[in-house]
């Protein structure tokens, strides 16, 4: 027999672990396709420029109010489209992780755990 498997228990244990393992990575992929669904805005200037974005980060809109679209102020206007596109990727950040925070949490493991995903 070998030794530290604890005989046939062990591996009665190793398939438990196997099985939580194959469900977590399947929670992790559904996941992943329902973060893709989930849209966040960012915005600047007060909403005169809206970032859209998925809980993935990746930008799906950006809308800009036509009343600051003039050639004098092209720098501010880069400027808030800028901000707007960060705060819709932080807000994709903070969403992910709630989600990631929800697997780890019915996997009873700490909310903090970092996962590849």
């Amino acid at each position: 027999m070998l030794k530290g498997l604890g005989g046939i228990a062990g591996l009665g244990d190793m398939a438990r672990m196997m099985k939580a393992a194959q469900e977590m990575q399947q929670r992790l992929a559904e996941m992943t396709d329902r973060l893709a669904s989930i849209s966040v805005q960012g915005e600047s200037g007060a909403g005169l420029v809206r970032a859209t974005a998925t809980a993935r980060g990746e930008l799906t809109a950006l809308s800009i109010d036509p009343s600051i679209l003039r050639a004098e102020d092209r720098e501010v206007v880069e400027d808030l489209v800028l901000a707007a596109i960060r705060d819709a990727q932080a807000r994709a950040a903070e969403r992910h992780a709630a989600e990631m925070r929800k697997i780890t949490e019915a996997f009873g493991m700490p909310p903090d755990a970092k996962l590849p995903f």
